[in-house]
């Protein structure tokens, strides 16, 4: 298995849409809502973004990421992304990896810190995972997410530095 992680192409779109697709439909991890159209999830995904990653295994395209400041102006040094994994794939290691390759470009790109703004409390595996690579929670949102079988769940704010990130 060689994980690699490129930049987003346009013609990589209809092998992403279908897993990003139904891990928003599944109401338990994005803030889209689960009908959201492919467009406007593919604005959001793509266009938006300051820039948006695959990853591959043996080309076939298993993750993805974006990574944009998270706010304008003066709040534009943080930088904010966000992770999908194919659910055919995960358990392999491609968030870790997407998460350290998008700390690396963040910090290349001159951001000094990488905020989550809405980490779903109850997705436990990506806080872990979101925690060992150097995220620390720093806001608890209480029932700010309406998860689609637990209702109303809190959501969490995390962060970290890129100072140490080369």
């Amino acid at each position: 298995m060689t994980l690699t992680i490129r930049p987003f192409d346009t013609a990589d779109w209809p092998a992403l849409w279908p897993f990003l697709h139904a891990t928003i439909a599944a109401g338990d991890t994005f803030a889209w809502a689960p009908e959201s159209t492919e467009e406007e999830i593919r604005e959001a995904w793509t266009h938006y973004p300051l820039a948006t990653f695959v990853a591959t295994i043996d080309s076939r395209i298993v993750g993805s990421y974006f990574i944009k400041p998270n706010q304008p102006g003066l709040g534009s040094h943080v930088c904010n992304a966000g992770y999908c994994v194919d659910p055919q794939a995960r358990g392999r290691g491609i968030a870790a990896a997407m998460c350290e390759h998008s700390l690396r470009e963040a910090s290349a790109r001159g951001f000094a810190a990488m905020q989550f703004n809405f980490v779903i409390a109850t997705n436990e595996p990506a806080v872990h995972l979101w925690q060992k690579l150097g995220f620390a929670i720093v806001g608890r949102l209480p029932g700010a997410y309406r998860h689609a079988r637990l209702g109303t769940v809190d959501a969490l704010v995390m962060y970290r530095t890129l100072h140490d990130v080369r």
